[in-house]
């Protein structure tokens, strides 16, 4: 089944029924008007989608419409919580041995994970507005979940029930920002700025046989100003899969259903001493700090410049026949004008 939510002029939207093609779709304010009002009662209202979602594939109903990615907000405009891993320990090591740091063993053993902003997310055809070309603007392609509502200190292995929806995200991040913030040693704030996720959101069967162990086994594409940046597979050096990732963000606290968690960063362990990138044969990358460390390793310094106002960025995953599953998340770099 495939959700999205269309933008209608209120806070939330109005949760729509998407067709497999991504061709049509459907409002269900009988069912749901929200997407969550629609994690909230799952267990009531999913039967009920999967009806009209069966029809509206096999062109039954009356009341459907031409379905554009453009009028979409995040599924979830907004949300109760949003944290997000970094599963692909890949990417971590990288960024430790870029600067001469050793890693922690704990790190393959006990999951990174980050409380970002949720009340404002960026709608995946929108503009991301920034205040400055200096602070580092880098994109981050990522998968994430949406939760029905988990139980504090749930096991790894109970987690995978309480997976309501995946999505993909553009978790964008300030690099220039960071190292003062990490160096105040309370975390991440304002180098996490909104991030994006696709146009829709999907339930776990929809994606066969590339759902295998909690992890979603496609390669996740990002396109940088027009040229093929990255496809890593999702599924490959995964360390910590989505129950765990559940495992980890429940260890002390229950998560409300809506609670969005990302994998983190897409990457593929390719080595630092040959060619990785695309243009060079290997898969890429899912962000241009991981070029930047690579190019560091190999060369003593970064070369690949940050984003600039007027970049672009599209991030998607297709199946394996080469249809899209999510539709993509399509993005400029803008400078922000202040409020308005």
């Amino acid at each position: 089944m495939k959700l999205a939510t269309y933008r209608d002029g209120t806070r939330d939207g109005k949760l729509v029924v998407v067709s497999r093609d991504l061709a049509r779709a459907v409002a269900v304010p009988e069912i749901a008007g929200t997407m969550q009002v629609a994690v909230d009662n799952w267990e009531k209202v999913e039967a009920n989608l999967r009806e009209v979602y069966i029809a509206l594939n096999n062109d039954k109903l009356n009341d459907d419409f031409a379905f554009e990615e453009a009028q979409c907000e995040s599924p979830l405009p907004r949300a109760f919580q949003w944290a997000d891993g970094s599963a692909y320990v890949n990417h971590v090591e990288l960024v430790r041995k870029a600067r001469g740091a050793e890693m922690p063993p704990s790190f393959w053993e006990d999951p990174l994970m980050y409380q970002g902003g949720s009340d404002a997310f960026i709608g995946p055809r929108q503009d991301i507005e920034l205040g400055s070309e200096s602070w580092g603007i880098d994109f981050e392609g990522e998968v994430a979940i949406i939760t029905g509502d988990v139980p504090m200190g749930v096991e790894a292995n109970d987690a995978r029930e309480h997976i309501r929806l995946l999505m993909l995200v553009n978790d964008v991040s300030l690099r220039g920002l960071i190292p003062n913030e990490l160096g105040k040693g309370f975390g991440f704030f304002n180098s996490k700025p909104s991030s994006v996720f696709s146009p829709v959101a999907v339930t776990p069967d929809e994606l066969g046989d590339a759902w295998q162990g909690g992890k979603v086994h496609l390669p996740l594409r990002s396109t940088y100003n027009g040229e093929l940046f990255g496809y890593p597979n999702a599924g490959e050096d995964m360390t910590f899969n989505f129950d765990r990732l559940i495992q980890h963000a429940a260890m002390t606290r229950p998560l409300s259903a809506g609670t969005i968690i990302g994998s983190g960063t897409v990457s593929n362990k390719q080595g630092t001493d040959h060619g990785s990138a695309v243009s060079e044969g290997g898969v890429g990358y899912s962000c241009i700090a991981e070029v930047r460390m690579i190019e560091t390793i190999r060369d003593g310094k970064p070369t690949t410049e940050f984003m600039k106002f007027g970049d672009t960025i599209r991030i998607e995953m297709n199946d394996h026949e080469g249809n899209s599953i999510f539709g993509a998340i399509d993005q400029k770099v803008v400078a922000y004008k202040g409020p308005q």
